[in-house]
């Protein structure tokens, strides 16, 4: 009997094909191209989303940044020590809940967005693409994330994968 020959169409184990792999890869391609970016700030990637956060609504308390960023807190409190130690927050006890640590920006901090706001256009010209399609992008990762929390969250049962694909 003659093995059938599988295409790349017809497999869905082929690497080309999965959606995990497109958006691993392009996470870190896209991450790489920040990199000489923050540089000159003094900060890497997730530093710069930790910021981000912190001048879009500081003060925060650790437990709300960390639910804003989805990191958990042992991955962002080495984070907030390394901003901490170079001047740019403080964390300090919230008034409203000693039990509480509050993050603060410091004058250095604040400064700091200044900087970070040629961030977005530097990035845009590296990519190469248009603004409008970087944020259709957006919007469909933004879809993705939900859904595959929402499917955490109900067992991951939500239906069938899209055309066999994961």
């Amino acid at each position: 009997m003659a093995a059938t020959k599988i295409t790349p169409a017809d497999n869905v184990l082929a690497l080309e094909q999965q959606v995990c792999f497109a958006l691993a890869v392009a996470a870190r391609t896209v991450i790489a191209l920040y990199r000489p970016v923050l540089e000159p700030m003094g900060l890497t990637h997730p530093q710069y989303l930790v910021m981000l956060a912190l001048w879009e609504f500081e003060p925060v308390s650790v437990k709300d940044l960390s639910g804003m960023l989805q990191l958990e807190p042992a991955t962002l409190s080495p984070l907030l020590k390394r901003l901490e130690a170079a001047g740019l927050l403080r964390r300090d006890r919230s008034a409203a809940d000693e039990r509480s640590l509050a993050v603060v920006l410091t004058d250095e901090g604040r400064a700091l967005r200044d900087q970070a706001l040629e961030v977005p256009p530097a990035i845009v010209e590296r990519l190469g693409m248009d603004v409008d399609e970087l944020m259709d992008l957006h919007g469909r990762l933004t879809r993705v994330i939900a859904a595959a929390t929402d499917g955490r969250s109900s067992g991951g049962r939500r239906g069938r994968a899209v055309d066999g694909q994961t």
